[in-house]
């Protein structure tokens, strides 16, 4: 049963406090604490340390450095959580790189940078009413085996011993810090995990054993909140799943540039009436505004809540916020374009540092452009006077 003061589920709903039904209307932060490398307009270098060694190369080592806590201080600011609060948005959803939060393995140091700001950011949303959903976007060792897990290519928490019992330790501490926190509401434990290009047939019954030994750890720490559990190959494939085997879970799925019919959607209804469990949509978008809508429609006919994917971007229509390209960012990307960062057409370092320096004033919410249309397909509004 879960604690008074925190949503929980109840049936195929989350349920808020005073019995009312919470449904998620969300967003990711995507970038912010995991880099996409599509994100900066990279077409080679897409992992985080792929991308880290692009800016490393036109900024040198320590430069890069600089960068990073620069850039994780402006992408998202106490402005950008109040915009996404007034646009309508109750829950945000945050994906999370393990190393921000550990360092060293068996048994790691959970220490790192990422505490400090999902503490700050748990600050602002709490005063802007907004809940947050923590999504573990790349476990140590890699979930899914892509580029967005900084892993090696493949998904090695399922292979390698150390990196299971690193993920389960992680999700321990994280629910161990903030299990008092009704704002969190809840844990998105592996993000899209075991790719179409790994081994499925493997590596598909692995999943849900994995998922219950993380929820014990958290179970051993933190009764208040929920847990999301995702699907295999790209979080479509709910036949992992059996009956659900604990209470206060959900379930989550990802699909992007479906037909928005009710045929893209028919198999988490169906999962979600035979278990009375909720099923969220926790990532779509990244096609038009009249997408956006006909398939937030066909999610929401059927109690489905949602977090579009994403905030905000490099130059782009397709989320609620544009980052306008600085002059010169063709030179930075040619660099995360090459096959390695040498190969790429010399830039001076004080040019480098110069455009790089534009792109960290560019990613300021002050900067950054609205877009009105993306927000009404989402059946939001962009508030006044921002």
């Amino acid at each position: 049963m879960a604690e008074p003061g925190y949503i929980h589920v109840n049936g195929r709903t989350l349920q808020n406090p005073d019995g009312s039904v919470y449904a998620i209307r969300g967003v990711s932060l995507g970038n912010w604490l995991l880099p996409e490398g599509y994100m900066f307009k990279f077409h080679r270098a897409l992992s985080p340390r792929e991308i880290n060694a692009v800016f490393a190369h036109a900024l040198g080592p320590a430069g890069a450095a600089s960068f990073w806590q620069q850039f994780r201080d402006s992408y998202i600011t106490q402005a950008d959580i109040n915009f996404v609060r007034a646009a309508g948005f109750n829950t945000i959803r945050v994906p999370l790189h393990y190393a921000l939060f550990m360092q060293g393995s068996d048994p790691p140091d959970f220490t790192g940078p990422g505490w400090a700001l999902i503490d700050r950011l748990l600050g602002w949303c709490r005063a802007a009413g907004l809940h947050v959903i923590l999504d573990l976007h790349a476990a140590p060792g890699g979930q899914t085996g892509v580029n967005h897990d900084d892993g090696t290519g493949f998904p090695l928490v399922f292979y390698v011993p150390r990196y299971r019992r690193e993920t389960i330790a992680l999700w321990q501490h994280i629910a161990a810090r903030y299990r008092d926190d009704p704002t969190i509401l809840g844990y998105d434990l592996l993000n899209e995990p075991i790719s179409p290009y790994n081994d499925e047939d493997l590596l598909n019954p692995a999943l849900e054993p994995l998922y219950r030994d993380i929820l014990t750890a958290i179970r051993a720490v933190d009764q208040h909140h929920i847990a999301f559990l995702a699907a295999a190959q790209w979080s479509t494939n709910f036949a992992v799943f059996g009956p659900p085997f604990a209470p206060n879970i959900a379930y989550t799925y990802h699909k992007f540039w479906a037909h928005p019919g009710r045929d893209a959607v028919q198999e988490y209804v169906d999962f979600s009436t035979r278990y009375d469990v909720p099923v969220l949509l926790g990532e779509a978008g990244e096609l038009t505004d009249r997408w956006n809508k006909a398939f937030r429609e066909i999610n929401e006919k059927f109690g489905i809540g949602w977090c579009f994917w994403t905030y905000k971007e490099l130059d782009s229509t397709s989320t609620v916020m544009s980052i306008p390209a600085p002059p010169g960012w063709p030179d930075i990307a040619a660099i995360g374009n090459a096959s390695t960062p040498e190969a790429a057409p010399p830039i001076a370092p004080a040019r480098a540092a110069s455009i790089v320096a534009a792109y960290l004033r560019a990613i300021r919410f002050e900067n950054n452009v609205i877009n009105s249309s993306y927000l009404e397909s989402l059946g939001l509004k962009a508030p006044a006077p921002f």
